[in-house]
């Protein structure tokens, strides 16, 4: 295991308020770095596997107030993650930000105030994680059906019920694991999966739905365990999704399932203040010279106003 993620900040070297910045490889590293709180860091950990690992970059810092960690990848669209200490994460951003714009699927609402320096931040989600393990889950019975790529057009329509079009290939649905309800030949409710992570023991389930004129029936509780119940017997240790706390029958519906309830998460649209990147390539550089460790770049953190003291 490489040395780049200490929980305690070095004893001499850097300027008290410096973070030390790197690119970080070593998958074991980052695996421990992400440990506390697996469900928070869900979108991390699904990008370890193989096939998203070689898309992404994971930007490691640590310093005064401990360490941070930024995902930006672009293995299945620009996605970015931020976890950890604001401070540390506010190092990482400001060197490094990432694609012109990208969707923030994870970030603690104490970091908003750094992602704001460093992006343009708006449709902002404020969301909670829930999880739930072979320990936990009460599955709940009832007719449903495992969809694979042939049911793609009934899933787009579906899902487009409500305006919004929706363009998920039949590629897209046999990799996921997506199970539907059905009044006669017709797709009434869906629940999906964003992740599968069998090798992170993580699974992500996601774009529940049901059409308008079925809701309230417990249909979106039964597709989602189904869902749940296949990744379980997958070997996902932990099964994970997102929910807005203000949803409160949503809410009530997964805790019956055995989901508990966890993290606040934020989620949003991010696009780069520097277009161009040159502040952060100028800032870059200055951080390279404070530094005489290959690969890493010395930071001096943002005082409480917001203003580089260097």
């Amino acid at each position: 295991m490489t040395d780049t993620l200490p929980r305690r900040r070095r004893q001499a070297g850097p300027p008290e308020r410096a973070y030390r910045v790197r690119l970080e490889r070593d998958v074991r590293a980052i695996e421990m770095a992400l440990a506390d709180d697996r469900p928070y860091a869900a979108y991390a950990l699904g990008h370890l596997e193989r096939g998203m690992l070689e898309h992404s970059q994971f930007w490691v810092a640590d310093g005064p107030t401990g360490f941070g960690l930024v995902l930006h990848s672009i293995a299945a669209g620009n996605t970015t993650v931020t976890v950890g200490a604001p401070e540390a994460v506010d190092a990482i951003v400001s060197l490094h930000a990432g694609a012109r714009a990208s969707y923030l699927s994870t970030a603690a609402p104490e970091h908003l105030p750094a992602l704001m320096r460093a992006y343009h931040v708006r449709e902002t989600l404020r969301m909670m994680r829930m999880s739930v393990t072979a320990a936990t889950f009460a599955p709940l019975d009832g007719a449903v059906r495992r969809l694979s790529g042939r049911d793609v057009n009934r899933i787009n329509r579906l899902y487009a019920t409500e305006g919004g079009p929706s363009h998920y290939s039949h590629d897209t649905i046999e990799r996921a694991v997506y199970y539907g309800a059905f009044d006669g030949a017709q797709l009434i409710a869906v629940a999906g999966t964003h992740i599968v992570a069998p090798n992170q023991s993580i699974g992500i389930v996601g774009n529940v739905f049901t059409d308008a004129g079925y809701r309230g029936l417990g249909l979106a509780k039964r597709v989602t365990s189904a869902v749940t119940r296949e990744l379980l017997e997958r070997g996902c240790a932990e099964v994970v999704l997102t929910v807005d706390p203000e949803n409160t029958p949503a809410v009530r519906a997964y805790h019956r399932l055995g989901y508990a309830s966890g993290a606040p998460v934020i989620e949003a649209r991010i696009r780069r203040r520097d277009v161009l990147g040159i502040e952060p390539l100028l800032r870059r550089a200055v951080a390279r010279r404070r530094s005489r460790e290959p690969g890493v770049e010395l930071v001096i953190a943002h005082d409480a106003a917001g203003e580089d003291p260097s």
